[in-house]
């Protein structure tokens, strides 16, 4: 990432674009082995997910139309409603499960990868070695920030339903032209509430890893500063990469679990490609989530100061321990060298 300061705030979409496919094709060997390690099972388990999910949901679909069609209070009906009830749970435990699991290497590789970036920004030696030993002391702090997001998601939905279930009750029975238009204005600025707090959430977790003392609420709260300016580039990003999912979750729901089309081989076929798709996808997100956040610094003209980033990535692997006293002998021995 060999660019000034200068030319960091004037890149636009398609610059961020070409700026980190160049970090990623420049270090592709620590990106693969991250990629390997960790967002190839987080792809793996991204899309199993679905298959594991919809075998158990139609196998309980199944039990319960036999169950409808059961006489009730026969030996018979309360068997098949004990298997029923017991298939519910393990369907939820199943999700709970998976989304724990999947959260976890979502943290990992996001702190491996802007831990990489920020590495390779500063011109410090990275190894696959070195980053492997900082991620688990990294990923404490975005989750952090992840709670804090997910709280204000929890938050936001709740105001909204409760506002749509006002409308139900105010506006429905007198159903006219004016409560739809209300309807869909209420719908469009959900959605632009949530993709606005998605942009912020995905700029505080490099945040998180990047500024010393800084993660949860003060993350969220300085990534919201930063991505004043760029934000059509944050959330066309995040549009792009959100079609990207979708397109890939729908192409592997319809062709690959169900089987709307052709046979074992094709499924297996579509099965790779959109694995493969997938985590490309990720890892070319993650990079672009942290050279937005350099972009946003400088549109900023806030200093990224390289030796001082430097030694807060030192700080992960313990190689540097600030000197808070006698800042003289430090810059003494600085000019002695």
């Amino acid at each position: 990432m060999d660019r000034e300061q200068e030319e960091l705030q004037n890149l636009g979409f398609f610059g961020i674009l070409k700026e980190s496919l160049k970090i990623i094709l420049s270090w592709r060997k620590v990106f693969s082995q991250i990629t390997v390690t960790l967002i190839l099972p987080l792809s793996f388990i991204f899309l199993a997910h679905f298959q594991v999910s919809q075998i158990l949901f139609f196998k309980i679909l199944t039990h319960e139309d036999t169950l409808d069609h059961t006489q009730s209070n026969t030996p018979y009906y309360a068997k098949l409603s004990d298997i029923t009830s017991s298939e519910w749970i393990a369907f939820w435990l199943f999700k709970a499960a998976y989304f724990t699991v999947y959260l976890i290497l979502s943290l990992l590789s996001t702190s491996a990868v802007v831990y990489t970036v920020a590495c390779i920004y500063t011109g410090k030696q990275i190894t696959y070695k070195k980053v492997m030993s900082v991620v688990p002391k990294v990923w404490k702090r975005l989750m952090v920030t992840f709670i804090w997001s997910f709280a204000i998601v929890l938050v936001y939905n709740i105001v909204a339903i409760a506002l749509l279930v006002l409308w139900v009750v105010f506006v429905v029975p007198v159903i006219s032209t004016v409560g739809i238009v209300i309807l869909v204005l209420f719908l469009i600025l959900y959605f632009v509430g949530i993709i606005y707090i998605g942009v912020v959430w995905h700029l505080a977790c490099v945040v998180s890893v990047l500024e010393e003392g800084v993660y949860g609420i003060q993350a969220m709260k300085k990534s919201r500063a930063l991505i004043k300016g760029k934000m059509g580039v944050g959330v066309a990003f995040f549009l792009m990469i959100g079609v990207c999912y979708v397109v890939i979750e729908l192409l592997f729901e319809n062709l690959v679990v169900l089987g709307v089309v052709g046979g074992l081989a094709i499924r297996i076929g579509i099965g790779i490609l959109c694995f493969l798709l997938l985590f490309k996808v990720i890892l070319f997100n993650l990079v672009i989530q942290t050279v937005i956040y350099f972009v946003c610094k400088s549109y900023h003209h806030q200093n990224i100061d390289k030796s001082s980033l430097a030694y807060h990535l030192e700080v992960y692997l313990g190689e540097y321990v600030p000197l808070k006293e006698n800042k003289d002998v430090q810059l003494g021995e600085v000019n002695n060298v």
